[in-house]
């Protein structure tokens, strides 16, 4: 049975028992599967140290493992690279740029339940993957927001750019237009194309879910990521200036129609800063992550650093007994 160090400021950690191959750590793996499930449920992140975990190959045996279901990268939003066995890299973007706390694809009707996260190569300093408890999340938000989400749910709005984000063909992975307005009609999505070509789409989705197996109420949503007032000062009022504030390749507001003001926004932000908890990466390092219960980011690092993503056990929208039914912000 694994034994926990809780220490405060970082997620729950276990020392994995040395083994003499990766079969035998798997088998470890296996063995304790559902005491690593209900310690997940409890702290939702969990942090195993001492596997033998050195290559795309050795992540995808442990992922077999923990999450043998896999679930596809739908409305795909920021670049990442194929390691191959169904491994990717967490996210290729600048290593002076953190990645602010999200809950992966929670603007699908159907997610990843799990997120495996592995170091392959430690960074020089900084990289670490923090993760944020949106049960705290959600009750140290000021009760007008945490109503607000509950009664009206947040939409978003994107605007698909090969320039500014990521186009529509690798978003969407296509090249039919009629394929994403399938898509776009299957999943309660709202589209528009633009006269440059680029897509613009816009959806509402619940704020708040219930996990499908503890029944707990969570704060799952891009809200705060995507909001305008989460940009620089400085990048938001250039990019505001140039493509208008309707032009942004993000922005998202409540379901009631009305923008989030920056007191919203920092309000947000403030509730994950104060639940979120880090632990350094080292090499063989691996990651377990309910998407549910824990959002996820960056910080900033340098040096080399090279951290393999995988996601599983895919969810249900309806199963989480969202409190705002799925729908299109506007009409398609």
């Amino acid at each position: 049975m694994p034994t926990w160090e809780l220490n405060p400021g970082r997620p729950a950690l276990t020392r994995v028992p040395a083994t003499a191959d990766l079969a035998e750590a798997c088998a470890w793996l296996r063995e304790n599967e559902a005491a690593l499930t209900a310690a997940l449920h409890e702290h939702g992140t969990i942090f195993l140290r001492g596997l033998p975990v050195a290559d795309s190959a050795d992540v995808a045996a442990v992922r077999d493992v923990l999450i043998p279901e896999p679930t596809p990268y739908r409305e795909k939003a920021t670049p990442r690279s194929d390691f191959g066995n169904g491994v990717f890299s967490s996210t290729d973007l600048p290593p002076a740029q953190s990645i602010r706390m999200h809950n992966e694809n929670s603007y699908t009707l159907t997610f990843p339940g799990r997120l495996l996260f592995a170091c392959l190569t430690a960074p020089g300093t900084g990289g670490a993957t923090p993760t944020a408890d949106v049960r705290k999340v959600l009750a140290a938000l000021p009760d007008h927001l945490a109503e607000r989400g509950r009664a009206s749910g947040w939409t978003l709005t994107r605007t698909y750019s090969d320039y500014l984000s990521l186009g529509w063909r690798t978003a969407f992975g296509t090249e039919e237009r009629a394929d994403v307005e399938r898509y776009c009609r299957e999943n309660g999505i709202a589209w528009e194309w633009q006269p440059d070509g680029n897509l613009r789409t816009s959806q509402l989705r619940s704020a708040t879910i219930h996990h499908p197996h503890t029944g707990e109420e969570v704060w799952f949503n891009h809200l705060a990521f995507w909001n305008e007032w989460s940009l620089d000062p400085d990048i938001r009022e250039a990019m505001v200036e140039e493509f208008g504030p309707d032009g942004l390749p993000f922005n998202t507001g409540f379901g009631d129609g009305e923008p989030l003001s920056r007191e919203d926004v920092d309000a947000l932000n403030a509730a994950y800063d104060a639940a979120t908890v880090r632990e350094p990466w080292q090499a063989g390092d691996v990651m377990l992550v309910d998407n549910v219960l824990c959002a996820h980011g960056r910080d900033p690092f340098s040096g080399e650093r090279k951290i393999a993503v995988a996601m599983g056990r895919p969810v249900d929208l309806q199963d989480c007994r969202p409190t705002v039914h799925p729908s299109t912000a506007v009409p398609a």
